[in-house]
């Protein structure tokens, strides 16, 4: 039975500008007018909203979020408004403004927020769980985050120390057919760590605090027989680790640590025959106390859109490829 078509008005407090909440020449009205089924009409600081019983709700409560927002004193842009929709629209229950206003760090002028509830949710398991890991594909924040988090620890000396840590993997290379010295050849592969630090910290405090041990970068093969104590410890790309390295990762965990584990098990390139860690560890430490396992999905790039569209796209194909190959699996068996 479909709804009636009605009628609301929702009035904005005087204290908000109303540019803050249409946008710059009305830009997040025009999106919001896009990404809801309702009408929208302005009047000065009044909307009429029109439309369904459940559309014009979604739409208040649109809105209703975008007012808690500016608030907080948090500017708004075009990638909050949507982000905004998707999660009023979503069945789970949960505030937009809580999930966008969550700060993690502050550095250099800009802040550090989750921008998905699935983040957030990989954020609050990263302060409730000794070992958290964090399961998604690329873009949707997942070794970012836990950077960040890693630097918020370190700042509020909760530990002493920020070990990150990689497999010295890729897709057709192998370190020996590399140019350079082992340091040469391994830097490549934490480039990407580094160029989150420099997002997070002064970049001239930076080398200190790596000379001085405050922060180490380096292969997982390093982390052989060590215990780390006070440390946070973020483990990435973990798809390319075997079984046995991640046992022998997750086992250097000492007193007064954190671990973050991070990585994609649709991009493993490890060679054939090796069972991805990642894959394994899921089954393994499944229900064990003060573990957390997050996932996150495309819904929770937050790179460029289409980033989370080819993601999407090759998701439906693996699926699709899998329902192929299924009868002739169950032949093979047969």
């Amino acid at each position: 039975m479909a709804h009636l078509t009605g009628k609301r008005q929702l009035t904005i407090p005087p204290s908000i500008d109303m540019v803050r909440i249409l946008g710059p020449r009305d830009e997040f009205l025009r999106i919001l007018e896009r990404d809801l089924a309702a009408d929208l009409l302005v009047r000065g600081n009044e909307f009429t909203i029109t439309g369904t019983t459940s559309d014009i709700q979604l739409a208040a409560d649109v809105i209703t979020e975008m007012v808690a927002i500016v608030r907080t004193g948090q500017g708004l842009s075009a990638e909050t408004i949507e982000r905004i929709v998707t999660m009023t629209a979503s069945p789970e229950v949960a505030s937009p403004a809580e999930v966008l206003t969550h700060d993690i760090l502050s550095s250099r002028g800009k802040t550090i927020r989750p921008k998905t509830l699935n983040q957030k949710r990989y954020v609050d398991a990263i302060d409730r769980h000794t070992i958290t890991f964090g399961i998604g594909p690329a873009g949707t924040g997942k070794t970012y985050l836990a950077m960040a988090k890693a630097v918020q620890a370190l700042q509020a000396k909760q530990v002493n120390r920020i070990i990150l840590t990689r497999p010295a993997i890729e897709a057709g290379e192998k370190l020996g057919y590399l140019p350079g010295t082992l340091n040469d050849k391994i830097d490549p592969y934490l480039r990407p760590l580094y160029d989150a630090l420099h997002d997070m910290l002064d970049p001239d405090s930076i080398p200190k605090l790596l000379t001085g041990g405050v922060i180490e970068v380096a292969p997982l093969a390093y982390m052989r027989g060590r215990t780390l104590n006070d440390a946070f410890i973020v483990l990435d790309e973990a798809q390319n680790t075997s079984m046995e390295q991640m046992k022998m990762f997750l086992t250097r965990l000492g007193f007064g640590s954190r671990i973050v584990v991070t990585g994609d098990v649709t991009q493993i390139d490890l060679p054939g025959g090796v069972r991805s860690g990642l894959r394994a560890v899921q089954e393994i430490l499944d229900g064990v106390e003060d573990i957390a396992f997050c996932q996150l999905t495309n819904r929770d790039v937050v790179r460029h859109k289409l980033v989370g569209r080819i993601v999407a796209a090759y998701d439906r194909y693996d699926a699709t490829l899998a329902d192929a190959m299924g009868p002739q699996r169950s032949r093979v068996r047969r």
